[in-house]
């Protein structure tokens, strides 16, 4: 029974070494029971159309014909599709990887504690997932700083700001411009305590550190910032602060 339990995942990469040693090195870790391998986007769509549960998709990106990308923006339309974990040795589809929900982004070479840190991902998804949820506890949020492709987590953010089709990043430890608008964000944010202050902010109500209500004017203050909340969203401001987790009326 624990077996059943365990995570049921397939590997695809279309270079035979390069897929061998993710197999082996997924097969290394305990919270797997099953391993499947793809050459390939099509041989992995066949493997996910047999009989059996497939509960991750370990995937390489750079593929001839059908890419990972493709493959992945296929699986994103199906109705209980299994969690995608991109394993590549390029940086610059970082990006790409966040528009379709990905759990995580491993870079080759793939080290042991990496992988694990993204089957940790799968899991905690999968438990989300059966308790009728449909995301992680945290999200991992690809950036670009000067070429590098740097990951954040969710919860390290602690406001977004509007840049048009753009929006930036704030955490303590400087901002970054991701290629996703702040609409995007809202919507998928809204769940996981960001709350729309203002048509420029977004911001992370556990990050607040002050709420000033002053003859009709609102701000909060987050990291030592100050921002402007429209009237309009003032009062569902209020009401999200009062009703959040620990705090008393």
């Amino acid at each position: 029974m624990a077996e059943q339990d365990g995570l049921s995942v397939l590997a695809v990469d279309d270079e035979k070494p390069a897929l061998e040693e993710l197999a082996y090195l997924l097969g290394a870790d305990s919270r797997i029971s099953n391993i499947r391998t793809a050459n390939g986007a099509a041989e992995a769509l066949r493997a996910l159309s047999e009989p059996g549960r497939i509960d991750a998709v370990f995937l390489d990106i750079r593929m001839p014909g059908v890419t990972g990308l493709d493959l992945a923006g296929t699986l994103a339309r199906r109705k209980d599709s299994p969690h995608v974990v991109f394993v590549t040795a390029h940086e610059d589809f970082a990006v790409n990887a966040f528009d379709l929900h990905a759990v995580d982004y491993v870079l080759k070479p793939v080290r042991q504690d990496r992988l694990a840190e993204a089957v940790r991902r799968v899991e905690e998804r999968r438990t989300a997932r059966a308790k009728g949820g449909s995301a992680p506890e945290d999200e991992v949020v690809p950036v670009e700083l000067a070429g590098v492709t740097r990951f954040l987590l969710r919860s390290q953010i602690r406001y977004v700001e509007a840049h048009g089709d753009y929006a930036r990043l704030h955490t303590a430890n400087g901002s970054h411009l991701v290629r996703i608008s702040l609409a995007t964000l809202e919507e998928r944010w809204t769940e996981h305590g960001f709350a729309r202050i203002h048509r420029s902010y977004l911001v992370a109500l556990g990050h607040i550190s002050e709420v000033r209500w002053d003859a009709g004017h609102t701000t909060v203050t987050v990291g030592g910032k100050v921002l402007a909340v429209s009237r309009r969203h003032a009062r569902e401001l209020r009401e999200r602060l009062v009703n959040l987790p620990g705090q008393r009326g």
